[in-house]
């Protein structure tokens, strides 16, 4: 069991119940899972039969060593609390115990033998001979689910992945790269890292997506310094909280004795690049028989009718027009329903559907975040060409019918 967080609170004999806080960690992805995952163990074991109690234990143990053997004064103690931070990041990196002895860690972090050799990593198969480049791709996948009631709450959230590339020649060549934010971009959170990282700035790990961002919260610019893969991987992986989602919209579908009739209206954001590589609006009728008759009005793009599969497909293209915002309203009717051709949904029954978005941005992130070329560092010889890629892209983007049930997610959408 990993440790959610570690916090030092500073009492002063002969004060009431009550200290200050001089130091904490919190690590928000194990403490994520444990919100969501919380359950009971039945019958409840002794707590020092557990593992994360008895690491706990350990490890406030070894930071109690630490910080007061040998301490002199309160200078000496905040010497030790500033590198408690780095300390953490060996001694239990990610809330999963490793060395519960901080001193030990600080003393071996001092010598560094000059003569051993370079040892190739396991996670480099190989070595790369020719010219030295390096690709850094951004994608940001954008979730939503859009209700259009007062007494629900839309939801969205925003999930990226950095992949790299990096043809370099030497076994343990070392790389920088910088993560960077424009001045209104919204904050990484949820960070995780491949294990070829070396090391971390510790307030790029305690940003969570659990926690309301404010203007403390840390906006980079985002470091990773690391020895590559030979292959193509995922440097890091982060969720964002961004302040709108790119494209609001509301879906409205009633039944009309043997008809239904529908409304749709979507609206993209002025701060959202309006240039797709392409968007569409899939309009699925699920439990019912094929679409036999459709009268509709477009106020942009064009409709495809897939009569059988009972399924319309507004293609809006490439780019949203001067006004920013579409609708599409009509009527519907249905033949006799077949159960083996038409599809078939347990949640869509009656008046509860949805619009799905599918969409693709190239050259752009939500949250603003781009590698910098020109930040990029490479420790070996030769300069190497530096190429980068940044897109977004819609997954799982609901728009359910606000005049009928729908599901309802509650927090994060992504685990």
């Amino acid at each position: 069991m990993a440790l959610r967080a570690v916090w030092l609170i500073r009492h002063e004999p002969g004060t009431p119940l009550c200290g200050s806080v001089r130091f904490s960690r919190r690590y928000p992805t194990v403490e994520k899972r444990a919100k969501i995952f919380n359950g009971t163990l039945s019958p409840r074991p002794p707590l020092i039969s557990i593992s994360g109690i008895s690491q706990g234990l350990q490890l406030l143990f070894g930071i109690q060593d630490f910080l007061y053997l040998s301490q002199k004064n309160d200078g000496e103690l905040n010497t030790k609390l500033s590198q408690l931070p780095d300390l953490l990041l060996q001694a239990c990196p990610f809330g999963t115990l490793l060395n519960a002895n901080i001193q030990n860690l600080l003393d071996n972090s001092n010598f560094a033998p000059v003569t051993q050799p370079q040892k190739q990593p396991a996670w480099k198969a190989g070595t790369y001979k020719g010219k030295p480049q390096v690709s850094i791709s951004i994608a940001e996948k954008v979730k939503s689910m859009q209700y259009d009631k007062q007494d629900v709450a839309d939801t969205w959230q925003v999930v990226g992945a950095v992949t790299c590339k990096c043809d370099l020649e030497g076994i343990m060549t070392n790389v920088t790269i910088s993560l960077s934010l424009p001045t209104n971009g919204s904050p990484l959170q949820d960070i995780l890292v491949h294990p070829c990282v070396t090391s971390l700035d510790s307030a790029m790990l305690t940003s969570s997506s659990i926690d309301a961002v404010d203007d403390s919260a840390f906006s980079g610019p985002y470091k990773f310094p690391f020895t590559p893969p030979s292959e193509s991987f995922n440097l890091c992986y982060y969720t964002s909280q961004v302040p709108v989602p790119p494209i609001l919209g509301f879906y409205q579908m009633k039944e009309e004795e043997v008809q239904l009739k529908i409304a749709v209206n979507l609206k993209l954001h002025e701060s959202v690049k309006n240039n797709f590589e392409f968007c569409e609006a899939h309009i699925p009728f699920y439990n019912r028989g094929p679409i036999t008759h459709l009268e509709y009005k477009v106020s942009f793009g064009q409709l495809e009718v897939f009569r059988e599969k009972g399924l319309l497909v507004w293609i809006i293209g490439q780019k949203f027009p001067k006004s920013m915002e579409i609708s599409l309203s009509g009527t519907v009717t249905f033949g006799a329903k077949s159960h083996d051709k038409q599809p078939f949904d347990q949640i869509c029954i009656g008046g509860t559907a949805y619009v799905k978005l599918h969409f693709r941005i190239l050259d752009y992130t939500l949250t603003g975040c781009y590698a910098d070329q020109h930040s990029v560092q490479v420790f070996g010889s030769g300069k190497p060409k530096i190429s980068t890629h940044q897109k977004l892209i819609s997954s799982d983007y609901y728009i359910w019918n606000s005049k009928a049930p729908a599901p309802v997610t509650y927090g994060s959408l992504f685990l």
